[in-house]
């Protein structure tokens, strides 16, 4: 497999405007989640909606393509991006790592290649960790319905929801890390949202209805992600600590 790891990013988040370029110790946030991952040995780009983006990952010594920022979602910015940067089609999987994950370990897009490589019937890779007993209630927090081997660390996703989950049994929280194979990313993106994507507006349940296999593995703990002001003082404090 040839990965690269793409990084989709625009200024126009409602909850916190210009989230990429907010500073997090003399950083752009978008720097830092670059940084870290090219640490994984992969290609890794930037694929903004804004020129603003562009200039700062590039400043930084980084790789970044302007993309148009109507698309509909990340991944239509990834499939685009992709084709910009390797319109011959060298790179057959394609990791989407969030921008506003500026501390991720550089392991987990590896462990989305290797899921991959263990499952050849994986069409799309992902990664949970254990939700907490206030995740489980949370509409905000994404659960993941997985379907486990005798590891009890990986297994094919049956559902995605917003929803509390009854019963004994592990509650995962979904960390929206992908891995695509690049066929899969261009059939996905091609088709029409799907009825159950739009109840939950969880996209991942279009490639569910389109009977395309997600695998997911288990992460000890999800990364810190910056999605409002509370959460960006948080990042800085942490990287205060460092």
């Amino acid at each position: 497999m040839n990965p690269l790891i793409v990084i989709p990013a625009r200024l126009a988040a409602t909850r916190l405007p210009n989230k990429p370029l907010a500073d997090i110790m003399g950083k752009p946030m978008i720097v830092r989640a670059y940084e870290q991952a090219k640490m994984s040995g992969y290609r890794v780009a930037v694929a903004a909606g804004d020129p603003e983006i562009v200039e700062v990952v590039t400043a930084a010594g980084g790789e970044a393509v302007l993309t148009d920022p109507a698309l509909p979602s990340g991944s239509d910015r990834i499939r685009v991006a992709a084709d910009l940067l390797d319109p011959s089609g060298e790179h057959d999987t394609l990791i989407n790592v969030q921008g506003d994950m500026p501390f991720a370990s550089p392991k987990l897009a590896q462990l989305c290649v290797e899921l991959m490589q263990e499952q050849p019937s994986c069409d799309i890779a992902t990664l949970v960790g254990l939700a907490t007993p206030e995740e489980y209630a949370n509409p905000d927090v994404v659960k993941a319905v997985l379907a486990l081997d005798a590891s009890g660390q990986k297994g094919r996703a049956l559902y995605f929801t917003r929803s509390h989950l009854y019963g004994e049994g592990p509650t995962w929280h979904h960390v929206g890390i992908y891995g695509y194979r690049r066929e899969a990313l261009n059939r996905f993106c091609a088709a029409e949202p799907s009825p159950l994507e739009k109840r939950e507006k969880l996209e991942q349940l279009r490639a569910l209805e389109m009977g395309m296999q997600i695998w997911a593995a288990a992460i000890d703990a999800a990364p810190i992600s910056v999605d409002n002001a509370e959460d960006l003082e948080a990042a800085r404090a942490y990287a205060a600590s460092l």
